[in-house]
């Protein structure tokens, strides 16, 4: 999943599908790449389950799947709020110290 949202096109195709299903003509629009570089990266975020695509006849429609980016939202959480309690226990210990430090003096 983070290999797929260290690209900034793909992460743009993800804003896009933030605001609903697209085709690959939709997704294609604002990009001045090839569509085989297009279906290459839209691959990439399929292949790291971020979006799902169906295909109606010759129109493949690309959506989010909230799992994923719930899940990636989930790691992030759990890593804040690790570096958050060291913070405070390494926040702590520097009080301690400088109030030894003032109680020699």
């Amino acid at each position: 999943m983070f290999h797929a949202l260290g690209d900034p096109t793909r992460r743009s195709i993800l804003e896009r599908l933030s605001m609903g299903p697209a085709t690959v003509g939709e997704l294609a629009e604002p990009f001045k790449m090839a569509l085989p570089s297009l279906m290459q990266h839209l691959g990439v975020l399929e292949d790291s389950s971020l979006v799902r695509s169906e295909k109606v006849g010759r129109v493949r429609t690309y959506k989010l799947t909230q799992d994923t980016m719930k899940a990636g939202e989930d790691w992030f959480v759990r890593q804040r709020t690790h570096w958050d309690r060291r913070l405070d226990q390494l926040d702590s210990y520097l009080l301690e110290m400088k109030e030894k430090e003032n109680g020699k003096n």
